[in-house]
């Protein structure tokens, strides 16, 4: 048995196991997003959206949909491997990964691929709420948009990778999606355009990363964005270059899992 076939059984078993852990308790990890992503709707949508009216020429929940769907993507993706891989150091099992002759890049692989199959899942689940609210959406460039989506969730779960290397107890895998995800996020372009900020404010925003993602993700689904396409994706897989290499050199060298 050659090693390239024990290497695709291995990552196989991992990716599967990672699945069928959140899929086990799918009431916690599905369902949640769509009741949040609901009263999103209902209350900016539809109670207040009339008021506001358009935003960059889209009826206001039009707008929303693709910022919504992308803040959930991030922090379900995120919070997946953060939540599996830290409990795996937990329970100390990490030591039966360490010691198998599973190399690093399969470990890493399994865990990234769990967090973005239950972000795209989630993804799809909110997309599909927001049809309730604005059946007539039309999506303007399927292939970017999922092109983004699959991108976003591998950045998301390689950051929820990193996080869970570096904590020591489970008050900590909450501190960075708390302080620094969430804060970001709103003020990425989800809810607003930033043409509609003065210009101070709109420099300032510029420096958010979360703006290209949102943005370029509604460049997908709307056919519109405040920044250039190019770049922001050009960004984001330079960010999973760096992230895997940092990933990959903790896992080898044992930092934050070796004691």
């Amino acid at each position: 048995m050659n090693n390239d076939y024990k290497n695709s059984v291995a990552l196989w078993t991992l990716t599967i196991k990672e699945i069928r852990r959140f899929l086990r308790i799918w009431i916690q990890t599905l369902v949640p997003p769509a009741v949040t992503m609901s009263l999103y709707f209902v209350i900016f949508g539809s109670l207040i959206g009339p008021r506001i009216g358009t935003m960059d020429g889209f009826d206001y929940v039009q707008f929303m949909i693709p910022g919504l769907i992308m803040m959930s993507v991030i922090t379900n993706s995120y919070a997946n491997v953060v939540s599996s891989f830290y409990s795996v150091k937990f329970q100390r099992s990490i030591e039966e990964l360490l010691i198998s002759p599973m190399p690093s890049w399969t470990i890493l692989l399994g865990f990234i691929l769990g967090g973005v199959t239950r972000g795209c899942i989630v993804g799809f689940i909110v997309f599909l709420v927001s049809l309730i609210f604005y059946p007539s959406f039309n999506v303007s460039n399927p292939l970017l948009t999922l092109m983004v989506l699959f991108l976003t969730s591998v950045l998301f779960s390689l950051m929820g990778f990193v996080n869970a290397i570096y904590a020591d107890s489970f008050d900590d895998i909450s501190v960075i999606p708390t302080f620094v995800l969430t804060p970001l996020i709103y003020l990425g372009g989800v809810f607003y355009s930033i043409n509609i900020l003065p210009d101070f404010w709109r420099s300032v925003s510029m420096a958010n990363p979360m703006l290209y993602v949102v943005n370029t993700f509604r460049e997908g689904m709307l056919g519109v964005s405040d920044v250039s396409i190019s770049f922001s994706i050009f960004m984001i897989c330079f960010f999973i270059i760096i992230l895997s290499g940092l990933c990959l050199y903790l896992l080898k060298k044992g930092i934050g899992i070796r004691e």
